[in-house]
């Protein structure tokens, strides 16, 4: 009787016995309310557990972001998986229905400009940061940016006493709404247009990759410039 409620308790994810278009809807459904009920974006290897072995992933989400077109909300690629996003022009109608939302992320000029460095350099030391930037960075910077997920200790340098390095972490990719980090616009192209340096960032100018009308994504820096 064990053997069989256990028999029972699996997935069957090839479902042989239906008919291939209603296999596939089952499929579709099936990875969409995975997404739909997950926290955060959901990687591949995640929804393969829930279909067939020669089920595309992306097939499946190209069906969903079709069905989904015109709606208040898409399915968006961030972090390495996928997630549903309410699409922004829908904003002032959520903030209206609750009254308030949770309190964005706040950012001053001096932590954008370390994460920056942390996110072009990786992985990167304290030490090397400093010298990047022309200053010593605090224990505190480095801790917020750990505290709110953007940033995560790395492998440990081959420096004289094995300094940690620091790396950027998918809550970083999933903030700022990139996929990879070769979503960031290129390094190189950025430093000859003069646009990837300490006065810039300073100044507020911090490169981001051109965002998509239809997914909301981060929100705003504070002002506060503790490096001038």
């Amino acid at each position: 009787m064990a053997r069989r409620r256990r028999a029972e308790g699996v997935l069957d994810t090839e479902l042989a016995e239906l008919p291939p278009e209603l296999r596939w809807r089952e499929w579709v459904a099936r990875v969409e309310a995975v997404i739909f009920a997950a926290p955060g974006p959901v990687e591949r290897d995640v929804l393969a557990r829930v279909v067939g072995r020669g089920c595309s992933i992306e097939l499946v989400i190209d069906d969903i972001r079709e069905a989904l077109r015109g709606r208040a909300y898409d399915l968006v690629s961030v972090a390495g998986g996928w997630q549903l996003r309410s699409r922004p022009r829908y904003a002032e109608a959520i903030h209206a229905a609750f009254g308030s939302t949770p309190a964005p992320i706040q950012l001053s000029q001096a932590e954008l400009l370390v994460l920056a460095c942390i996110a072009y350099h990786q992985p990167v030391t304290r030490a090397e940061l400093g010298d990047m930037i022309g200053k010593q960075v605090s224990r505190d910077t480095i801790g917020y940016l750990r505290s709110v997920d953007f940033i995560a200790a790395g492998p440990r340098s081959p420096q004289p006493g094995a300094p940690y390095t620091y790396v950027t972490t998918k809550g970083f990719l999933a903030h700022f709404g990139l996929d990879t980090l070769r979503d960031l616009p290129d390094m190189e192209m950025l430093e000859d247009a003069g646009l990837l340096s300490k006065e810039k960032l300073l100044a507020g100018d911090f490169p981001m990759p051109p965002s998509d009308e239809d997914v909301e994504l981060a929100p705003g820096v504070a002002e506060d410039d503790e490096f001038s």
